[in-house]
């Protein structure tokens, strides 16, 4: 039946089907997905041959069930430690200290540390209602008393809530036998000046280093 001027036509379906909806309907609660991207993410399960649904449900199942905070960093574990704390060859080191469990294999793959992690779970927001105690900050100040490292590296944001946590840890961690250390926050490998916000040449401008005479990269 036509639609008439008093809108759409009440005989025929108006929607997908429930099962459909509720596909698109959880989809959409995962962060970045919109209400369009979710069709056309259900549209695509449901019907391409190369969806293969049952095995990223299966998928999804058994990432929820086997993984676990790891009870010493918080990272992803399959066990009670993560790979890295289970590692003999790391102990007695550095410990990183990064807001995210994600902001662990960034730094990995540099290739250039080899010591501990500790994931803090966020960063200090008092508008968002999150403080010390919603963080994992007394797990922290208990692992560096346990553990006695060289040197506590503070890898957070440099944004308003990173620099507010930053300064609380070092304050919290001032009595510590530990070299209290923060990552620079310079330019970008490729990035211009005049793409720089002031904030990031500040710290660049902080972090610089002295250039050997005889330094080839220098010449």
């Amino acid at each position: 039946m036509r639609e008439t001027a008093a809108g759409p036509s009440r005989h025929g379906p108006q929607d997908y089907p429930a099962p459909f909806l509720g596909l698109a309907r959880e989809l959409r609660r995962l962060p970045g997905i919109g209400a369009r991207s979710a069709e056309r993410i259900a549209l695509f399960l449901v019907s391409s041959r190369d969806a293969r649904p049952a095995d990223l449900a299966a998928a999804i199942s058994a990432a929820a069930s086997g993984l676990r905070p790891c009870q010493n960093c918080g990272f992803f574990a399959t066990d009670d430690l993560c790979a890295f704390c289970a590692d003999p060859a790391r102990g007695g080191r550095e410990i990183c200290v990064v807001e995210q469990p994600t902001d662990i294999l960034p730094i990995e793959r540099t290739g250039t540390f080899r010591g501990l992690y500790h994931v803090l779970g966020g960063r200090l927001s008092p508008l968002d209602h999150i403080g010390p105690d919603e963080l994992r900050i007394a797990g922290l100040l208990e692992r560096v008393a346990r553990e006695h490292p060289s040197e506590v590296i503070l890898a957070l944001s440099a944004d308003v809530e990173g620099e507010a946590t930053t300064h609380y840890l070092r304050q919290a961690l001032a009595a510590s036998p530990a070299r209290i250390t923060r990552i620079a926050h310079g330019l970008p490998a490729g990035g211009g000046l005049d793409h720089a916000d002031p904030l990031t040449l500040q710290r660049a401008l902080a972090g610089r280093v002295s250039l050997p005479a005889n330094d080839p990269a220098g010449a």
